[in-house]
């Protein structure tokens, strides 16, 4: 339990206390760019491989004990899950974003806030905190509750921490973008500053998401041990 648990901190923290706050401007100052991202990516991979290592070790421990079971209705809730969460995350990957690692750019296009963007400016981090959620629906031992729910707390406070460091380096031009988008998915189609239009997204892109939902749910029981349909 211990490794699993400081895999997560260490995780999350360095998303969060790191990458998104002030403590990146200062070091990117000091040793530039390039070698802040290099170092960082290090770190994060690093880190998902104690995460994914810690996990294995967990779940076979005594301590790991379940607090809720799958059951029939939640089966079938997370397999919805799961395609609501790869048709944010694929499209989200996959479009022009000024949200993304070094994507700042995109703000210069004049149709930049089009396709998934007019849903939300955090596609894939939304996605990621659907996959996590059903994740935990359907895992209610403790190794995934640490697992997934580090996972889930670091998407969801990670939209925020990405908007207040555009803010800080892109000024007006991220505030107008901001103002014209929304963080929280459909906020802005709801508000009225955006309408929602699939074709926009790009049908690929949709195709592409169901494909790698179906294969996931097909695959997973060889790429994880535990199957996913009925």
């Amino acid at each position: 339990m211990p490794n699993l648990i400081a895999a997560a901190a260490f995780f999350v923290l360095i998303h969060l206390l790191v990458a998104g706050t002030r403590v990146r401007d200062a070091v990117t100052r000091r040793i530039g760019e390039g070698a802040y991202m290099g170092l960082f990516s290090l770190a994060s991979i690093a880190g998902l491989a104690w995460l994914i290592v810690g996990f294995g070790q967990a779940r076979t421990e005594a301590w790991n004990l379940a607090y809720w079971n799958l059951t029939p209705a939640t089966r079938h809730l997370q397999i919805g899950l799961q395609l609501v969460a790869m048709l944010l995350i694929v499209p989200g990957l996959t479009t022009p974003n000024p949200t993304s690692v070094r994507q700042e750019g995109a703000l210069d296009r004049p149709d930049v806030i089009k396709g998934m963007l007019r849903i939300t400016r955090h596609p894939f981090l939304w996605g990621v905190a659907i996959w996590a959620a059903g994740h935990l629906l359907v895992n209610g031992d403790r190794a995934s509750i640490v697992l997934f729910g580090s996972l889930l707390a670091l998407a969801l406070f990670g939209t925020a921490s990405i908007d207040a460091k555009r803010k800080r380096a892109l000024g007006d031009k991220w505030n107008a973008f901001a103002n014209q988008t929304s963080n929280a998915p459909f906020g802005a189609i709801l508000s009225g500053r955006q309408k929602l239009s699939l074709g926009e997204i790009g049908w690929w892109r949709i195709v592409l998401a169901v494909a790698v939902w179906a294969g996931l749910l097909w695959g997973h029981p060889y790429l994880f041990g535990v199957a996913a349909l009925p």
